[in-house]
């Protein structure tokens, strides 16, 4: 199996994506970002932040409702962050509606390997950030990683440590701090079995994720720490990344 589907078109990952998160979103409920074990490491960022934007934050925004700009591609994460009284506006991350220099914290959580220009969606986060500006971003670690269901979800790629490291600093991001944000199973029995009932039965699986594993995995969140820059990645599945923008001078 291929390690990487970076061969797939911008219009069938949009597809695969849109799909699969209106789905998600379609029947679920909105959880505060209080809920999250992102909590702790995020709320004084975004407190000490006057202006924020989360991109792609679905149901499970990670900043708070208010004062935040949600930009989301699925019409259905949209509607319910509007009926809780938060801003929203439909977008990608490759093409943000927002202006230059305009946010001074950003968040883009499981975003950017979903992306297969992922330099221009760095780019977009680097024009709309004010100069000083600190950036939250997620990313799956480790090509060698890779299962079915990177592929299922509509992920593009993996991140090589060094690679993801490297294209950051060249859009001016510095990274400060990074926390072990999960880790790959033992096993990918459990993977396999989810992603059969997505495919097959995909109504039911959604609305077991959404009534039953999501809590039940909310409530055994494991806690996060900050550690200096990227620290060890060995056996990492995916880790959290606060970086720091610095505008590059051309």
């Amino acid at each position: 199996m291929s390690s990487t589907i970076e061969s797939r078109s911008e219009a069938e990952l949009i597809r695969v994506n849109r799909g699969f998160y209106e789905s998600l979103w379609a029947d679920a409920r909105l959880v505060g970002p209080e809920r999250f074990n992102t909590w702790p490491l995020l709320s004084d960022l975004a407190a000490a932040a006057p202006r924020r934007l989360e991109v792609a934050p679905g149901l499970r925004p990670r900043l708070p409702l208010d004062g935040t700009c949600f930009v989301d591609i699925s019409h259905a994460a949209l509607r319910r962050l509007h009926d809780r009284g938060a801003h929203a506006v439909h977008g990608m991350i490759g093409a943000l509606p927002c202006a230059d220099d305009s946010f001074d914290l950003l968040c883009a959580l499981d975003i950017l390997e979903h992306v297969s220009d992922d330099s221009g969606a760095l780019a977009e986060l680097a024009r709309v950030a004010a100069p000083g500006a600190r950036m939250l971003l997620s990313v799956p670690l480790h090509p060698s990683a890779w299962t079915a269901f990177d592929d299922f979800v509509g992920h593009c790629r993996r991140y090589e440590p060094a690679v993801i490291a490297g294209r950051l600093a060249q859009h001016g991001f510095t990274i400060e701090h990074s926390a072990v944000y999960g880790m790959q199973p033992k096993s990918s029995r459990l993977l396999d079995l989810g992603q059969w009932f997505l495919t097959h039965r995909r109504e039911r699986a959604m609305w077991w994720y959404n009534r039953v594993i999501m809590p039940i995995g909310l409530h055994f969140q494991k806690t996060l720490s900050w550690r200096a820059g990227l620290g060890d990645t060995r056996g990492v599945d995916e880790v959290l990344l606060h970086c720091r923008y610095r505008q590059t001078i051309d």
